[in-house]
């Protein structure tokens, strides 16, 4: 029986946009915004729809990172890959960002135990609302999300992750002059040997484990795998398993890892698992590095759309015209957000005044409050 859940169902998000740097464009299933300044350089945002309903979600605050405005200061990103329906990744968007300020503004600075709060508030605050829709829209339990979230504060890089959207780093060598890729995200995807292990230890007891390739071992969400209480009905048939569970399937708990930034260390790619199907980290670094900042984001979308188009013997320009839905045959819905690193302005960020900004990535637009049709 195949207990993990996909980051890639074909299922929908609304996007909305907000705060003072938040004018992006609309083409098509296209969404971008060029470019914009954060508190330490520059960074890009673009999101393109394959599924007829539109799952990821994406965000960027920049500014104080505390609920009171008094610090500590720098940059969020978060890029939310949902799955099953669009709940769970709007929750996590509407949410995450509040918690990590408070917190923040609790203890005046910015942590790793702060991140992972932040998270664990998101999960509980989404468990609750599972708990009080249940009787009447029980397949929310069935949502679910994974969770990529970067922070820029003091000269440090938090990143923490569910799931399998991925950052990169581009790190310049000064020898040769090239700028190398560094994954610094741990991914929770069941196609990666590790992570089979991982959970085969956790779940020592149950032979019934099944991990196959593309299903993820962590996530915001999905509670039906982590509550066995949420596995029976009204949730639909089709969703349920078939055993019962002691133990959760799924786990909330991020990978979170700390780099403190040096001068070498050129940019960072943060984006769904849809772009990276298509890119290798190397190959998207190189696409960064050798193009101008103002619309990055756009032309990994569009590489990626362009790899996408040649896999399937076909033209990048008939593959545009595909509408959602149908594209998913073709390639994954994608979200990247490219973070550009001044290292002039990540030293004197804390003594630099900086307009708060916010900006939330775009897509077609679908009503609120509407589960995914199953």
């Amino acid at each position: 029986m195949n207990y993990l859940t996909t980051c890639f169902r074909p299922r929908v998000v609304r996007y909305t946009r907000s705060g003072s740097d938040s004018g992006g464009k609309q083409d098509g299933l296209l969404w971008y915004k060029d470019l914009g300044k954060h508190l330490n350089g520059e960074f890009s945002m673009a999101v393109v729809q394959a599924n007829n309903l539109l799952e990821d979600q994406s965000y960027l605050e920049s500014g104080s990172l505390s609920s009171n405005d008094s610090g500590p200061y720098g940059t969020f990103f978060g890029v939310y890959d949902g799955h099953g329906g669009p709940e769970t990744s709007r929750f996590i968007n509407d949410h995450l960002v509040h918690h990590l300020k408070r917190f923040a503004a609790e203890q005046q600075t910015m942590s790793v135990d702060i991140i992972r709060k932040a998270i664990q508030a998101t999960e509980d605050g989404f468990m609750s609302l599972v708990a009080k829709q249940w009787s009447m829209k029980p397949q929310i339990a069935s949502v679910g999300s994974c969770c990529l979230v970067g922070v820029i504060c003091d000269g440090t890089l938090y990143i923490a992750n569910l799931g399998d959207s991925r950052a990169v780093l581009g790190r310049a060598v000064k020898a040769t002059g090239e700028v190398l890729a560094v994954q610094l995200s741990t991914e929770h995807n069941a196609a990666i040997e590790s992570i089979r292990h991982e959970l085969q230890a956790s779940h020592p007891d149950d032979s019934n484990i099944v991990v196959l390739k593309n299903n993820i071992s962590r996530s915001i969400g999905d509670v039906y795998l982590k509550k066995a209480e949420f596995n029976r009905e009204p949730l639909y048939a089709k969703f349920r398993l078939r055993e019962p569970f002691k133990k959760p399937i799924l786990s909330s708990e991020p990978s979170i890892s700390v780099h403190q930034l040096q001068p070498q260390d050129q940019f960072i790619i943060f984006a769904s698992d849809g772009l990276w199907e298509h890119l290798s980290n190397q190959e998207a670094v190189d696409i960064v590095q050798n193009n101008p900042h103002s619309g990055i984001a756009r032309r990994l979308v569009k590489s990626a759309l362009q790899e996408a188009a040649k896999k399937r013997e076909m033209r990048y320009s008939d593959l545009k015209e595909i509408e959602r839905g149908i594209r998913r045959h073709f390639h994954d819905d994608i979200t990247v957000i490219v973070v550009f690193i001044d290292s002039n302005l990540v030293s004197s960020a804390s003594n630099v005044k900086f307009n708060n900004i916010s900006v939330r990535g775009g897509g077609v637009n679908f009503r609120p409050n509407t589960l995914a049709p199953t």
